[in-house]
């Protein structure tokens, strides 16, 4: 679990640093024109920027988060090497916004990976811009989704 945290977190703020380094605030590279970019953009919000500009609320939330998946994480991991996993997705993931929402020089979370769709009126279609620490979250809510499925099904068929 603390492998897999400390790796999520290094890889999150790396590429944060990384951003803050090359791209300019609101700055934007295209990789795949109608497609991919590079962003530097600032939230202060939660997912899709909901809550925005409660980045103090957010940031308590997510102490609290943290505290209450460390305290609780037997229920989660089941001892199970894919549980530790997502668990330190998760710690890691959470930290790593939290790093940000916590730093007086951004007081928001830096998100860069931006997917997007040219549409014909010359506007995009994107998803949300994201970040690793966003990504390992999800993933770890999706493993921990997986894990509780698979074990309803052993009971059932128990």
């Amino acid at each position: 679990m603390a492998g897999s945290a400390i790796l999520v977190l290094f890889l999150d703020q790396i590429t944060k640093l990384a951003v803050l380094k090359f791209l300019g605030y609101a700055q934007e590279r295209v990789v795949i024109d109608g497609f991919f970019k590079f962003v530097h953009w600032g939230n202060t919000g939660a997912a899709w920027s909901l809550f925005r500009d409660n980045n103090d609320l957010l940031a308590i939330v997510s102490l609290v988060a943290l505290l209450v998946l460390f305290l609780s994480r037997r229920y989660f991991d089941s001892g199970t090497v894919l549980g530790r996993i997502a668990l330190g997705l998760l710690f890691g993931g959470i930290t790593g916004n939290l790093i940000d929402r916590l730093m007086m020089s951004r007081r928001h979370v830096i998100d860069f990976v931006y997917f997007y769709l040219n549409r014909r009126d010359g506007s995009e279609l994107g998803f949300p811009a994201f970040n690793v620490a966003d990504s390992a979250i999800c993933v770890g809510v999706g493993l921990l989704f997986l894990m509780s499925w698979k074990s309803e099904q052993r009971r059932g068929a128990a």
